[in-house]
C-alpha cells in the first residue's frame, strides 16, 4: 500500500432532491452518500476543489479514505463517481464504509512492467493487453493501489493469465475465485493471422 492519506472534510447534508442537489453544485459542493458498514446511509456534502485535488492521484480511486464528519470520521472507499459530461466537476460521489474485519471487493488497475525486454517483443511480437484493472477481494488494510503485471518473459505466443499474477498478501481475485482465469496478456506476431493469410494469397497468385 502506499503512504499516501487521503481525507475528505464532509458536512451533513438534510436538504435532498435535485432542485437542492444542484444548488450544492453551483456552491462548488458534491453531494455524496456514504453508506454500508451496517449502519442507514447518510447523504453528506463534499468539497469540489478538496475532492478534485485527490482525484489527481490514482491511489486515490483504491484508497481507503478518512471521511471527517463534525468530531466523527469514517474509513470508506469509492464505489461510484458521477461526473459532468464535459465541465471539470464532480456530480455525485458514492461511499461505501469499511471494517478492518470484512472484506470489500473493489477494482484495481494492473501496472504492465518488462515489455520493452520481453523475448517474444524484441522479436518483432506486439504485446497485447487484454484488461487492465481486474476486481480484488481483501480486507481493507490488504487493499493495494494496483497490481503489477510482469512480461518480461513472454515470447511469441505465450499467454499471461490470471492465475499467473503475484499477488500482494491477503488479496484474491474475485474472477479466479468464480473459477474463471482470463487471459491479462499475450505476445503474437504482428498483423497476426491475417497478415499471413495475406502472404499466402499473394504466392498462390504468384505461382
Amino acid at each position: 500500500m502506499s503512504e499516501l492519506e487521503f481525507v475528505l472534510h464532509a458536512e451533513p447534508r438534510s436538504d435532498l432532491g435535485k432542485g437542492a442537489s444542484r444548488r450544492l453544485r453551483r456552491a462548488e459542493k458534491i453531494p455524496a452518500i456514504l453508506y454500508g458498514g451496517g449502519t442507514d446511509p447518510e447523504p453528506v456534502t463534499l468539497s469540489q476543489d478538496e475532492v478534485f485535488k485527490a482525484l489527481e492521484h490514482e491511489a486515490f480511486y483504491t484508497h481507503v479514505i478518512t471521511v471527517k464528519i463534525g468530531d466523527r470520521e469514517e474509513k470508506a472507499v469509492i464505489k461510484d463517481i458521477q461526473r459532468h459530461p464535459y465541465k471539470p466537476k464532480v456530480h455525485h460521489m458514492d461511499l461505501q464504509r469499511v471494517s478492518e474485519k470484512e472484506k470489500i471487493q473493489m477494482r484495481v488497475p494492473l501496472h504492465f512492467v518488462g515489455e520493452d525486454v520481453a523475448p517474444g517483443v524484441k522479436q518483432g511480437g506486439l504485446l497485447t493487453k487484454d484488461l487492465v484493472e481486474v476486481e480484488v477481494r481483501c480486507l481493507p488494510q490488504h487493499l493495494p493501489e494496483y497490481i503489477t503485471v510482469d512480461v518480461s518473459n513472454l515470447g511469441l505466443g505465450d499467454v499471461l493469465h490470471l492465475s499467473d499474477l503475484t499477488l500482494p498478501e491477503g488479496v484474491e481475485l474475485v474472477e479466479i475465485l468464480h473459477g474463471h482465469d482470463l487471459p491479462v496478456a499475450s505476445v503474437h506476431r504482428k498483423g497476426g493471422d491475417a497478415m499471413e493469410a495475406g502472404e499466402e494469397v499473394g504466392e498462390e497468385a504468384e505461382g
